[in-house]
């Protein structure tokens, strides 16, 4: 019988993480943080869908597309696609940066490459300028999957179909928290 995944967290001081594996929740340091959470909430004021057509660049595309519609703040919540090319990055250990990380040299997959689906954040910094967080994963022509923060350089060879969210009642910023 396979089993069946579930996160549950237990007085024994074991993290149950499907029937067949424990993770001792000392040993990863989950016992001695508080749980450390921000939240709020706010309401989807309205959904657009769109489709970013081929040569436009993913995130300058989904930016002009919030533009065009007005949205300042939202989520997008589902695109899938085909690129030319992907290119992200991916957290590598720095014991002196802020947070124990930072990110790696970007990854530059040449295509043709199929967009499996990604999803992200829109916010505006205080002065006005487009803030996208987002991640997404990716196979490559031999059936590598691939997946990661994406960042500029992402081209659509046919088409990337999105839906973005509009966050009303909110007011999202990203940056490093104290």
């Amino acid at each position: 019988m396979p089993g069946r995944l579930a996160w549950s967290f237990q007085d024994s001081g074991q993290v149950m993480v499907d029937y067949r594996f424990k993770v001792d929740k000392e040993a990863i340091g989950m016992s001695k943080q508080p749980m450390r959470i921000q939240s709020v909430e706010g309401n989807v004021v309205r959904t657009v869908v769109a489709r970013l057509l081929p040569g436009t660049d993913v995130l300058p595309g989904i930016e002009e597309c919030c533009r065009k519609h007005g949205i300042k703040q939202g989520v997008v919540s589902c695109s899938v696609g085909a690129f030319k090319q992907a290119t992200f990055v991916i957290p590598v250990p720095k014991e002196d940066a802020k947070i124990g990380i930072i990110y790696g040299e970007p990854v530059v997959l040449p295509g043709p490459i199929e967009f499996l689906g990604g999803q992200g954040i829109i916010c505006q910094s205080e002065e006005g300028k487009y803030l996208i967080h987002f991640h997404g994963s990716a196979s490559d022509k031999d059936l590598r999957v691939w997946g990661g923060h994406f960042t500029n350089g992402n081209i659509i060879l046919a088409t990337l179909d999105l839906v973005i969210q509009e966050i009303g009642g909110v007011n999202m910023m990203r940056r490093f928290d104290e």
